[in-house]
């Protein structure tokens, strides 16, 4: 646990150096245009160093304001609704930043420099009163993805435990309707199912995983499942992968194949169920098809959870980089496919 937790603070502090570097480039940049266009314009070192350095004399204290609001006083004071003490820290900090524009005497001025220069203190407060504006906005909207990232990660953890129990409750049900009819092969299901939950529970930690572990779970779920078929029921899958190495949301699937077999078999009735999924070229297409026998309302005890949560996380995880195509035919087969690039 100390070692994951020390991994996150580094995470977090290297991508906060990044942003300051980043930051501190583009401020750099900033300050150095006006000498850079004065050199392209004039070619005259002397004109560049004086447009430097008054660059420097009205740019630099709006920087220092700029960094200290983005790194101290919008996180410690605004977003702790300390909207006062804001203020004044901001106040004091423009005063002391732009000391030598705000308190400079004018009375040794020229007399037609000296109402100039009063203009001039009010534009050098008004860049400054910006650069607190910027940091805000700036701050604020990152403030925004934050936490919609965490609420989005907050769910996915949700909608994964959601699928580990409802996969498990429909697996005891087959396991159980088994053992009244084959003691031998109720043990042998126990062992396939002891190794599908190691993996739920063990390999699908990580936000992504190889498809190489997704694809033998499936065949094992898929084996598991036959077991409980009748004779009218025809089981058929397909794997075809390339890159066995390309990642994936993990257990992205199963809740579809957990649906074709609750409502594809029909013990009065012959049944189809065909699987598959191929990988070419970067691009996933899972099909499922399966009769359409749709349980009576008595028998509808967690119906829908598995697509909608499928769905859902197909949404938070891949958004536009996804199709969904889901159609009753006209004989009678339900029919879905998802077309994903990872």
């Amino acid at each position: 646990m100390k070692r994951i937790l020390t991994l996150g603070m580094s995470k977090i502090h290297i991508k906060d150096v990044w942003l300051f570097v980043a930051q501190v480039l583009l401020l750099s940049l900033v300050m150095l245009s006006p000498g850079l266009i004065s050199y392209i314009t004039s070619n005259d070192a002397a004109v560049v160093w004086g447009s430097l350095q008054i660059a420097a004399f009205w740019l630099a204290p709006a920087v220092l304001v700029y960094l200290l609001n983005f790194y101290v006083c919008v996180p410690l004071l605004w977003f702790r609704r300390r909207f006062w003490m804001f203020a004044i820290v901001n106040v004091l900090l423009i005063t002391a930043c732009n000391f030598h524009l705000l308190f400079t005497s004018i009375n040794s001025m020229p007399d037609d420099y000296r109402a100039g220069y009063s203009s001039f203190q009010m534009i050098a407060v008004l860049i400054n009163l910006m650069a607190i504006g910027i940091a805000l906005s700036i701050r604020y909207v990152m403030r925004q993805n934050e936490k919609k990232q965490k609420v989005v990660e907050a769910e996915l953890a949700w909608l994964k435990n959601q699928i580990n129990p409802h996969f498990l409750f429909n697996t005891l049900n087959n396991i159980s309707s088994l053992a009244q009819i084959d003691g031998d092969e109720t043990q042998e299901a126990i062992m396939q199912l002891s190794d599908l939950l190691r993996y739920a529970m063990y390999e699908t930690n990580k936000p992504k995983v190889a498809l190489e572990g997704e694809v033998e779970f499936m065949r094992n779920y898929i084996e598991l499942m036959k077991l409980r078929c009748n004779e009218q029921t025809k089981v058929s899958s397909q794997f075809s992968i390339l890159n066995s190495q390309l990642e994936v949301a993990p257990l992205l699937f199963i809740s579809l194949i957990e649906n074709a077999f609750k409502h594809g078999m029909d013990s009065n009735a012959p049944a189809t169920i065909d699987i598959s999924l191929t990988e070419k070229d970067g691009t996933l297409v899972f099909v499922c098809d399966n009769t359409n026998n749709p349980k009576p309302t008595k028998d509808r005890s967690g119906s829908g959870i598995g697509l909608e949560n499928t769905r859902r996380r197909m949404n938070l995880i891949y958004q536009d980089r996804y199709q969904w195509e889901q159609t009753i035919t006209p004989e009678n087969i339900y029919h879905v496919k998802i077309t994903l690039q990872p």
